[in-house]
């Protein structure tokens, strides 16, 4: 009889799968991403295809021989379900309903597509730091050139402001203990090149 659990697991498991696959393709849809971006649109689809995988186990087993449809293929589905492939069903349904209970606390992540947010976004952030820093130093080197200490000083300074400013935006307002796991593993290298 561990048909039944399985039935019943693997109808939680396409209901939660099936609204965790809207969760994500509405806030897509909404911001016109659903096309651009193919991380989320993948990860909707995935959450789709279990949910009607599991969805379909349920149907055979349950709703078509109470139907009296395929009642053979329901039969013969139910005969193979034991204790270990009815409990991995009931595991992956746990993990379902885990997963909306942590959308209430992981909220303000889960809004919209930034979940999924594009690789050109950060791409974009990655060179406009680059562009500040390194306009920065052009115009040190230029003013050092020039024999204008005071001008190539101003501009380290407002590159490496510049550059501070940006990096804390990009990794938002960090607690002291976290702040403590971003430490680079090693020195940065600032050797001469000619060397």
């Amino acid at each position: 009889m561990w048909w039944i659990t399985a039935s019943v697991a693997n109808a939680l498991v396409a209901v939660a799968y099936l609204l965790i696959a809207l969760a994500i393709v509405r806030p897509l849809v909404r911001a016109g991403q659903l096309r651009t971006n193919r991380l989320g649109a993948a990860t909707a689809a995935i959450f789709f295809t279990c949910a009607v995988h599991h969805g379909a186990h349920t149907l055979h087993m349950v709703v078509l021989p109470y139907l009296g449809l395929a009642e053979g293929q329901g039969l013969a589905m139910r005969a193979t379900y034991s204790f270990p492939s009815a409990t991995w069903d009931v595991i992956s349904a746990a993990v379902g309903i885990y997963y909306w209970t942590l959308r209430r606390t992981y909220g303000s992540l889960m809004e919209g597509a930034k979940l999924f947010e594009d690789m050109q976004q950060r791409e974009r952030q990655a060179l406009e730091l680059n562009d500040n820093v390194l306009q920065g130093l052009v115009v040190a080197k230029l003013a050092l050139d020039l024999d204008e200490r005071d001008k190539a000083y101003r501009a380290v300074e407002t590159a490496i402001a510049s550059a501070s400013s940006m990096i804390t935006e990009l990794l938002g307002v960090q607690d002291a203990r976290s702040r403590h796991s971003l430490v680079r593993g090693r020195a940065a290298d600032v050797s001469h090149g000619d060397g």
